[in-house]
């Protein structure tokens, strides 16, 4: 399920155009975090998101996931709390 919060909106809209992704799925998980550190009230504070992309060729986990926190970095200094990532080139998916 793909959140459509103001959020989830931004992030879909900043990775699908800085990583053309063949997937992207991105889950609001704030209700799982209730009560704890970033919690805010209307949820989109702790986000999982997957992203197949060509663009991750060639670059280790961490890079990749440097990648996506630059892109997003705003949003992050804006509010949001969490951000849990899987980074897959189309290979990788493939593999499952």
């Amino acid at each position: 399920m793909n959140p459509s919060g103001p959020v989830a909106t931004r992030l879909r809209e900043k990775l699908e155009t800085a990583f053309a992704p063949q997937s992207l799925a991105i889950q609001d998980e704030s209700s799982r975090h209730s009560g704890h550190s970033g919690e805010r009230e209307g949820g989109e504070s702790h986000f999982r998101v997957r992203i197949v992309s060509a663009a991750f060729e060639g670059q280790t986990r961490v890079e990749r996931q440097r990648r996506v926190y630059a892109v997003v970095g705003d949003e992050i200094e804006a509010g949001l709390h969490a951000l849990a990532l899987t980074t897959l080139t189309p290979e990788e998916a493939k593999r499952g």
